[in-house]
């Protein structure tokens, strides 16, 4: 490897990383305080929050990955045509094609990476945050009541209370709704309250103090009794069973179990399902080589029309292929069309327009029809700003 492919790998690897991070911990963010507000009333809500945001990892490394990729080649490229370091390797006899070898050789390291994580991590990572999400949402609860949170262990139970110590065992203003045995509503209130778990673990203890239960008779008349000490027991609910083996989903599979059960007879998963989600991931991984077409090109043709332009048509073409990929393995799963043509169609369309910006920009680098069409919009729109100016006018 020469001195320039190892400079020009240096200024592309850590605006990668830091886009990379950056994007990788804002989506885990977000997905953590719904996993929080979600998981509120679990026994141990923080410790499967923190199992639910690793197993999250390799789902977003495969999501960001691609676009991280594509951001800093147009940054680092449009960097050094600022500073007019492209135009000394150009006069230098440096082709374009030479100066995105690099890149494209990062980009077939990437796309093994992208391969490994689609193909393998991710499958056996979201098997293991479906598990511990059933783990947590069955739980159950063990007794504890923390402060300004709707408990509701069973169908038959509802707990909530204003303030709570930091044990969840000192309540104050708590208010309880249970549906008896009989079938009937028994709503309950009271200013303080402490709970206690009985000797057996199986029941909790709430000793009630200063309140209120309205209740209903065997004739569905409604009852009010006021009260000084009260004390109610209520069962502890148990965690319910493992979730089922991995495998009952398409998303589930490896590469190599996804390649095997497209060839066997006898699937519970529809073949179709199967091939079209084999594909969707294959191309994902291989559109990575064809970033380095795409960007380089548009990074040196932000030096006439600023770095927006590129960026941003190069983000909408890879939020495009995204999208239509999501859609073509939607298409063959409910069998409307093959999936080879579902999924492969996007990718070629996505390939062709890379081939092409990459090569018609090789004589004149900086020159892209992405570029002459949005220069021919910027004058349209411009002469339609004009138009309506002098109308105006008049």
């Amino acid at each position: 490897m020469s001195l320039i492919d190892r400079y020009l790998l240096r200024l592309a690897f850590w605006p990668m990383v830091g886009a990379t991070g950056v994007t990788l911990i804002a989506l885990l963010l977000e997905r953590t305080l719904r996993l929080l507000d979600m998981l509120a009333a679990s026994s141990d809500r923080f410790g499967f929050v923190a199992q639910l945001a690793v197993n999250l990892v390799p789902h977003y490394v495969g999501l960001t990955l691609p676009a991280a990729f594509f951001l800093a080649l147009i940054v680092v490229v449009n960097r050094m045509n600022q500073a007019s370091e492209v135009d000394a390797l150009l006069a230098s006899g440096v082709s374009l094609t030479r100066l995105a070898a690099p890149y494209l050789v990062l980009a077939a390291a990437l796309s093994m990476v992208s391969l490994i994580v689609f193909g393998f991590l991710q499958p056996y990572s979201r098997y293991a945050y479906r598990a511990v999400l059933h783990t947590a949402q069955n739980a159950g609860w063990n007794g504890l009541v923390p402060a300004e949170t709707i408990l509701s262990p069973s169908k038959t139970l509802t707990v909530t209370t204003d303030e709570a110590d930091a044990a969840g065992q000192r309540l104050s203003r708590i208010f309880i709704r249970r549906i008896t045995e009989s079938g009937r509503e028994e709503i309950t209130t009271a200013g303080m309250a402490e709970v206690r778990r009985t000797s057996d673990g199986r029941n909790v203890q709430l000793m009630l103090k200063d309140g209120q239960q309205l209740r209903f008779n065997d004739r569905g008349e409604p009852q009010m009794l006021s009260f000084k000490d009260f004390t109610m027991q209520l069962p502890i609910t148990g965690a319910a069973r493992l979730l089922r083996a991995r495998g009952g989903d398409e998303r589930e599979l490896t590469l190599l179990e996804l390649a095997r059960q497209t060839r066997s007879e006898h699937t519970l998963i529809p073949r179709e399902t199967l091939k079209a989600e084999l594909y969707g991931r294959l191309a994902r991984s291989l559109s990575l080589p064809l970033l380095p077409l795409l960007a380089v090109p548009l990074g040196l043709a932000a030096k006439r029309s600023g770095r927006a332009p590129g960026a941003l048509v190069g983000g909408l073409l890879l939020l495009a292929f995204h999208h239509l990929t999501q859609l073509g393995q939607g298409m063959a799963e409910t069998g409307r069309a093959p999936a080879e043509l579902a999924v492969g169609l996007p990718f070629a369309v996505f390939a062709g327009i890379a081939f092409l910006v990459f090569f018609t920009s090789r004589d004149r680098p900086g020159e892209t029809p992405i570029g002459r069409m949005t220069e021919h919009l910027g004058a349209l729109a411009a002469r339609f700003r004009t138009r309506k100016a002098a109308e105006a006018a008049t």
